[in-house]
């Protein structure tokens, strides 16, 4: 069953106030009247929520949080109006947020929103392959692991042993591939071809970006998917490459960046 979790934040411009900690927080202190307990109730230490209170009155523009005269031991602290106000308007959202996230539980595509989630992975690496993990051969520090993508294509990627249990990678697990295009080379196929390395996708030149120097050469992957690869222009040349030709991107174990989500 699809299982969705959210959460509010504000923002201003470029200026953060806050989400659902600093909420709790506000609420905390109009409870207690007092820095030290309200800190004591959401896990802070005085200092950190002392830091948070002053980072909200900066980027409301006024005091949320303002210090009273009596109180608890002879002094406490209070929030303002517009604190009381903020709070209930985040609590009046975060109930119609609720809602939503409900709903969307039981209306969502899960495979679509699988897909939005696999966007969000930001990386500088110009190849980002998405798969299940197959098989893991353990060694004495590293281990090799085999990523099958959803095109059917399967890569190879040696980790240490430590990142394969840091990661939680085990055969049935979703995870992604990275591999930078400087690491990929492109080769035609060539059955008298013997290569040292483990990955050598077959595919079709589905562009050529011209450089000064090198091209940024992309391949269609049989079974879908692409890989792009910086490729010399002399090289380019050679091979003759061009689109709509068969091509192999061509990499080492040892490239191959491997993350979870």
């Amino acid at each position: 069953m699809l299982e969705l979790e959210g959460a509010i934040w504000f923002r201003a411009g470029a200026r953060d106030w806050g989400g659902k900690d600093r909420i709790a927080l506000l609420a905390a202190i109009g409870e207690h009247g007092s820095i030290t307990a309200a800190a004591r109730a959401v896990g802070l230490s005085y200092k950190a929520a002392w830091d948070a209170i002053d980072a909200m009155n900066n980027s409301a523009g006024e005091a949320l949080v303002e210090r009273a005269a009596g109180g608890k031991g002879g002094g406490g602290t209070r929030l303002t109006a517009r604190a009381e106000r903020l709070i209930a308007t985040y609590r009046a959202l975060e109930a119609e947020h609720q809602r939503f996230v409900a709903w969307l539980g039981t209306r969502a595509d899960a495979e679509d929103l699988d897909v939005m989630r696999r966007f969000m992975v930001r990386t500088s690496a110009r190849n980002k392959l998405f798969g299940t993990v197959e098989a893991i051969s353990a060694g004495a520090v590293n281990d090799e692991v085999t990523l099958r993508l959803a095109g059917g294509q399967a890569i190879v990627s040696t980790i240490t042993h430590e990142s394969a249990e840091t990661l939680g990678l085990a055969p049935g697990v979703e995870a992604f591939a990275l591999v930078k295009a400087s690491s990929v080379l492109v080769g035609v196929p060539d059955p008298r071809a013997l290569l040292s390395a483990r990955n050598q996708l077959p595919g079709v030149v589905a562009r050529i970006v011209p450089g000064a120097v090198s091209a940024e050469v992309v391949l269609d992957l049989a079974g879908g998917g692409t890989v792009a690869a910086i490729v010399p222009d002399t090289a380019i040349a050679d091979l003759g490459l061009a689109e709509g030709r068969p091509a192999l991107a061509i990499f080492k174990a040892s490239s191959v960046i491997l993350g979870t989500l």
